[in-house]
């Protein structure tokens, strides 16, 4: 399914119809250039799975951790940083994707071979002002 984005505000609606079409999935890989808006549209699906925390792009900390108002946990990932697989590795990423909490994960293509196989792509296009959001 695609999706146009022309302004902020439409992102909660987008984010709820992915989350209504994968009602089961867990693991969901947001591929997009840097600024395509990855980070804005996780906030928006963190906004509706209502995480209480402020979801922030974890670049620097490479995972940040949320909980939501039903004290469940949703990740939020970002791969941009990492140098290696085995930085990956240590982090320990793996059994996150296996908890059965929902993960957001930023940069897939830096860890494509331990992605779970049920993960949904999520891609983002920046053209001319607009979004295109594919899911």
């Amino acid at each position: 399914m695609e999706y146009t984005c022309t302004k902020p505000s439409e992102l909660n609606s987008i984010a709820n119809q992915l989350l209504k079409v994968h009602t089961n999935a867990r693991i969901f890989a947001f591929y997009g250039k840097m600024g395509s808006g990855k980070t804005t549209f996780i906030k928006s699906i963190c906004e509706q799975l209502k995480v209480i925390d402020t979801a922030i792009s974890p670049s620097f900390g490479i995972i940040n951790e949320y909980k939501t108002i039903n004290d469940q946990l949703v990740y939020h990932f970002d791969f941009y940083r990492i140098k290696n697989i085995s930085e990956f590795l240590d982090l320990g990423c793996e059994e996150y994707f296996y908890s059965g909490a929902y993960c957001f994960v930023e940069w897939p293509e830096k860890i494509t071979d331990f992605l779970p196989p049920d993960s949904i792509t999520v891609s983002i296009e920046e053209k001319n002002g607009k979004r295109f959001i594919n899911f």
